[in-house]
């Protein structure tokens, strides 16, 4: 029996609906409940409605030269580059799309703004209305899930437009200042850069480049990390109640910081003490301890779970959650904050659970010990955002219909709801305390009592599995006073490790919790609050923004190692470019803006001030001599690596030369192989060059001599560089004839 539409609330001035979407498969879900049935050219059309799509953003901020076209050339002189009108130029691939949009709203009555809800879904929407000049009615229908039950209920709770107008003042000025700070710090510290030697771009955006600092300081720390010899003594006891297994607690005088023993002889000498002693129990201890079920899924979460148990990239992770999301429509809005749900849908819990079911007949025995009456910490409305965790939304959908990939991704979410009605993990966990001969050892124990949601979620174990069994191990019931024998000791001997290199799951979590980086106590806490860094849609993309720039290398499956580009980067730029708190003052700003307290010009003022005290910086560094000759020492190294010798990329035999583009600035193409020590015109010296004996103003101790440029755009033309060349770099252009290294 087919379903009736969804009625729509009309009134006397509402003739011609149009709903606008931000993809064709929102769209295609939206018409079959509007009843939009007839298929038309970029849009479906009923008896009082319409609904089209706008195939992400259709319009996008224009380069330079759109605005002077001496802006197209890459130079110092003209920064900062400020525009005083912005313009949105139609990505010509969209532009059949948007001349669709464009004579549908010029024939409609109101608008409903049906992308996705947040501040950038807002953004594509209304940034065609304002470039389309539409001055009508507009209506936001707030999608959290693409099933049939969640857009019948949208549908009969369509908002006022100005309500969520303020997130689109939010995404232009969000918009507008990743623009002023890319196009202008890009080809400033390009420009910087190539003063001293290197080559490529060197791309700067404002979430991009504190978090290329987070893996630049991670791979320094292991590259400098010392590993320091320290020294275990364990020993087997026999008690009358059992046997079990404990570890020399050193004392004060005996340990470092962190309780480890570094000097060898101390161990050895407790080694010999205890061994065949009788130890006596100092404490005994044993508490039942609770765990709650982990919460549902954020997308930051999801990502850096399947980058740790499926080494899934955080952009693959997004784009098959996407999928199961539109195409699938199984699961909620993917691209969340939040790992809450709202209490009005506990009550659909058992309709969920029983689909879940059908789906997937493997989880029938878990789904047996579900208790649908539970109600978890999950559902708490106060902490819900704009939207609430992913969870599967019950559609009847085979899961062995499912790609591999997707499959893997939707287990694991469904089980992270199935949990939410699981009673709590309990344990006890036990400790016993004892003196053999003077020294103090400690066991650790822990006995499962109640495995609750362990049954649906198994985590993997995370310490090696000799030491998990110390630590699980079941601790006889002693009491203080009792004895036990140490049958056996030994000493190991062990090194301190390094951090691990970033992987995409880490890099994330460290961009989601950087506040603890941030000394600020105001900063550190809008960074909780904006859970750090980056948004959940947008952190994957970064990651592979700054990969394609070659400013980080992916090293194996999943490591990151940054460049030599990178760590230039990172240490030419000012403290206030790679400091996240720097973005947390940003962030606050646009949420000030998205809730109604802040104002867009308000906003934008404070980014030009910024960006123009930056580019003054940059400008009396490059202009000093000595300071970019100090520079060039302080980079000779790096500027003749293009990665750390770990980088799967920097393998011999492996090509990573590729045409990439610079970020906002992206119109200048350069070819980036290795970053390489070569004159700024990319010149060959020919075998007689004409010396003019003037010093060199960037080392002091060569002298200018007229060279031709062997290669590149300014190939055949005459230039001045440094007779000690290749030590130093320095160049100058010649202007026309002239034979004075002065002129030019």
């Amino acid at each position: 029996m087919t379903r009736p539409s969804a009625r729509l609330p009309t009134d006397s001035t509402t003739r011609l609906r149009l709903f606008l979407c931000e993809k064709p498969s929102q769209a295609r879900d939206i018409a079959q409940i509007v009843a939009a049935n007839r298929k038309m050219t970029g849009y479906l059309e009923g008896v009082h409605c319409r609904v089209t799509w706008c195939l992400g953003h259709l319009l996008e901020m224009v380069m330079p030269e759109a605005y002077q076209p001496e802006w197209k050339s890459w130079r110092m002189e003209p920064l900062p580059i400020l525009p005083q009108v912005w313009k949105l130029a139609v990505r010509q691939e969209v532009m059949p799309q948007f001349r669709v949009i464009e004579s549908l709203l010029r024939t409609s009555s109101e608008v409903v703004i049906a992308t996705d809800a947040d501040r950038e879904g807002e953004t594509i929407g209304r940034e065609l209305l304002v470039e389309c000049g539409y001055r009508g009615p507009v209506s936001r229908l707030w999608l959290s899930a693409l099933d049939e039950s969640s857009i019948r209920k949208a549908l009969q709770a369509i908002r006022p437009g100005a309500q969520t107008e303020p997130l689109y003042q939010a995404g232009v000025g969000r918009a507008r200042a990743d623009w002023m700070v890319g196009i202008n710090l890009s080809r400033a510290y390009t420009l910087l850069g190539r003063q001293i030697g290197h080559d490529g771009v060197l791309s700067v955006g404002r979430v991009q480049t504190p978090t290329l600092k987070l893996v630049v300081d991670r791979d320094r720390l292991i590259e400098q990390f010392q590993p320091t010899p320290y020294h275990e003594v364990w020993v087997d006891l026999q008690s009358q109640k059992g046997p079990f297994r404990a570890q020399w607690q050193p004392a004060e005088e005996q340990a470092d910081a962190e309780g480890r023993c570094l000097q060898r002889p101390w161990a050895e000498t407790v080694l010999r003490q205890v061994e065949q002693a009788l130890g006596e129990v100092q404490k005994s201890e044993t508490k039942r301890v609770k765990e709650a079920p982990p919460l549902p899924l954020d997308l930051s979460t999801l990502q850096q779970e399947a980058s740790r148990r499926w080494s899934m990239s955080a952009s693959r992770t997004l784009e098959v959650a996407q999928a199961l999301y539109e195409t699938h429509k199984v699961i909620t809005y993917p691209r969340t904050d939040c790992r809450h749900l709202p209490n009005s849908q506990w009550g659909e819990a058992a309709r969920i659970l029983a689909a879940l079911g059908s789906n997937d007949p493997a989880l029938q025995p878990v789904l047996q010990q579900a208790q649908p009456a539970l109600r978890s910490r999950a559902w708490d409305d106060a902490r819900i955002t704009a939207h609430h965790a992913i969870i599967p939304t019950g559609i009847n959908r085979s899961v062995a219909a499912l790609p591999h990939e997707e499959r893997q991704l939707y287990d694991w979410i469904q089980r992270h709801y199935i949990a939410q009605f699981f009673p709590a993990f309990e344990y006890d966990q036990s400790v016993i305390e004892l003196l053999i001969r003077g020294h103090r050892f400690r066991a650790t124990g822990r006995v499962t009592r109640l495995p609750g949601w362990k049954v649906v979620l198994q985590s993997q174990p995370t310490a090696p599995a000799g030491e998990q069994a110390d630590k699980e191990q079941a601790l006889p019931a002693l009491q203080r006073g009792d004895t036990a024998q140490v049958m056996a000791a030994n000493l190991l001997d062990k090194l301190t490790k390094a951090p691990e290199r970033y992987t995409e799951g880490s890099l994330i979590q460290a961009m989601k919790l950087v506040g603890k980086t941030v000394e600020n106590p105001r900063l550190r806490q809008i960074l909780r609050e904006t859970a750090g860094i980056g948004t959940e849609a947008t952190r994957a993309a970064i990651i592979d923004t700054l990969v394609k720039r070659q400013l980080l290398f992916r090293e194996g499956k999943n490591r990151l190692v940054s460049a030599a580009a990178g760590r230039i980067l990172v240490d030419l730029l000012p403290h206030s470019v790679t400091d996240p708190a720097t973005t947390a003052v940003w962030e606050q700003a646009l949420e000030d803006i998205a809730q109604g307290q802040g104002t867009l010009e308000a906003f934008q003022e404070k980014v030009v001030i910024w960006v123009n005290r930056l580019i003054a910086q940059v400008k009396a560094r490059s202009q000093s001599p000595a300071t970019v000759a100090a520079l060039l020492a302080e980079h000779a190294n790096l500027l003749h690596n293009s990665s750390p010798p770990t980088a799967e990329a920097a393998k011999p035999g492996r090509s990573r030369s590729r045409r990439t583009t610079a970020g906002p600035g992206g119109s200048r193409s350069r070819r980036q192989s290795r970053t390489r020590v070569t004159p700024t015109a990319d010149t060959t010296p020919p075998p007689h060059g004409q010396s003019a004996q003037h010093p060199c103003p960037l080392c002091h101790q060569g002298h200018l001599v007229q060279r031709v440029a062997g290669r590149g755009q300014q190939a055949g033309q005459p230039f001045w560089g440094c007779s000690g060349y290749p030590a130093c770099r320095y160049t100058r252009p010649c202007s026309g004839n002239d034979s004075t290294p002065g002129k030019g």
